[in-house]
């Protein structure tokens, strides 16, 4: 995987973290050259951010169900969509990693 397509993928990810905004929406994934883990600490924060969204996603379908007030189903839909979208976002970086490693490793030195 070539650092153009990693950049692009780190910038969807993070264009996912913005638009998806929570109580820690003030934390903004730091670019690969700012940060001092480089693609790891990317790579881990993009998936705690997942683990997040799926986390709030669970517990806005308990208050639902729970009947809680101020808990709608629109915000339950909008929730789960996003946990949705960024799970897919995770899929789609882990088989594109795969496969560069596949790539490397397969290269003839």
């Amino acid at each position: 995987m070539s650092a153009p397509a990693l950049a692009s993928a780190l910038a969807q990810m993070q264009s996912l973290a913005t638009q998806a905004g929570d109580a820690a929406a003030g934390q903004r994934l730091s670019t690969v050259a700012g940060d001092q883990d480089g693609f790891a600490g990317e790579l881990k924060a993009s998936i705690q951010r997942i683990n997040q969204l799926k986390l709030q996603a669970g517990d806005t379908a308990r208050a639902f169900q729970a009947g809680e007030p101020g808990v709608e189903l629109d915000d339950l839909m909008v929730d789960m969509q996003k946990a949705s979208v960024a799970s897919e976002m995770g899929v789609q970086v882990r088989n594109r990693l795969v496969t560069a490693y596949k790539d490397v490793m397969n290269m003839q030195v």
